[in-house]
């Protein structure tokens, strides 16, 4: 019987740049591109599950990872989240560098197209809860043009921008206020420089204050359907709706918190949740506004994907749910690169 061709997959969040850049034992380009890391991306392990590319985050911690008073996470200084946040966008450079035309940063759709087609790991720069930028966007300018596309304006803390939607289970998204004055402020910046919003981490007011400001595509890069796990990250019917009619999309997080009807941190999970989530978006709002955003390094997933490498589970699994090549290509990679060209423009 003959094998069939191993579909591309264009992922929508990773948290690899992070998880390097903290990790102890130095060299952390190396252990990237040489395949001997430990986490659930490498570019041997890419490779071997035809991961193709993907948003690459910048994502700075909490402070500590502790907890206010509220039960809310800590919100780091300015001071301290740029200089984090120049850190893993020089360890991003670095890799590029040493990749030998392994991995490219990626700035426009024909950059990730060109990338894909070579066979080179196809980086997009990404910023999840943007606290290193002020009030003046000075940085964000800066950040930009070191090849910044898309961006987060919250992680689930409040920052100056937004109020992050806490973590809670049970419970709507509908916690906090939206988007301040700066929040507004940067939306249009990032409208005006075609850098893309990532909605995944905003409550719910700060996702209708993004959808009424944003004359871009409606994107949430990796969160869920909260019809079939009632977590505060995940999209409401209603947020499913208005992301169909931007042209936007859903990137399925594959992270168990998410998925799971229990809302438990239980990785013997099966991956048929996956497709669970992926089949009621299609059915909701249609096959071109689903995609994938696993989470990848960045929260607990599966045990059945053990990193990247994996993936070709996944999209077996949508192969038994009937889903033809086609539809798995919208899906794995097609649905990310039309709209970040819609977003980016070329």
């Amino acid at each position: 019987m003959a094998t069939q061709a191993k579909i591309p997959v264009f992922d929508g969040h990773n948290d690899v740049l992070s998880r390097l850049w903290r990790s102890p034992g130095g060299a952390a380009e190396r252990r990237f591109l040489d395949g001997v890391d430990t986490g659930h991306i490498d570019l041997d392990k890419a490779a071997a599950g035809g991961l193709a590319g993907g948003l690459c985050a910048v994502y700075v911690a909490s402070p500590g990872l502790a907890k206010d008073g509220s039960g809310e996470f800590a919100t780091p200084d300015q001071q301290s989240a740029l200089e984090a946040t120049l850190g893993m966008t020089s360890l991003l450079m670095r890799i590029e560098r040493q990749s030998e035309g392994r991995l490219k940063i990626c700035r426009s759709a024909a950059d990730i197209r060109a990338a894909m087609d070579k066979g080179a790991f196809a980086s997009v720069l990404h910023i999840e809860g943007i606290e290193a930028v002020g009030a003046d966007l000075d940085v964000l300018y800066v950040l930009h043009a070191a090849g910044l596309r898309t961006l987060g304006p919250v992680w689930s803390r409040p920052n100056l921008f937004a109020y992050g939607v806490p973590f809670r289970f049970p419970s709507s998204p509908d916690i906090g206020p939206g988007l301040s004055e700066a929040g507004k402020d940067l939306v249009r910046a990032c409208n005006e420089l075609k850098i893309m919003l990532d909605l995944s981490h905003m409550n719910e007011q700060g996702f209708w204050d993004i959808a009424a400001l944003s004359q871009a595509p409606l994107v949430a890069s990796h969160s869920n359907v909260h019809a079939l796990c009632p977590h505060s990250r995940n999209l409401t019917d209603r947020q499913l709706d208005a992301i169909r009619d931007t042209g936007g999309l859903a990137g399925i997080n594959f992270g168990v918190l998410f998925l799971r009807a229990d809302g438990t941190r239980n990785t013997d999970t099966p991956l048929s949740l996956l497709v669970d989530h992926i089949d009621y978006i299609v059915e909701r709002i249609g096959i071109d506004h689903v995609a994938l955003g696993s989470d990848f390094d960045g929260t607990a997933i599966p045990a059945a994907m053990r990193s990247a490498a994996d993936l070709p589970l996944l999209v077996d699994l949508l192969r038994t749910r009937g889903y033809d090549d086609a539809a798995l290509a919208k899906i794995c990679h097609g649905n990310w690169i039309r709209v970040l060209e819609t977003t980016w423009g070329g």
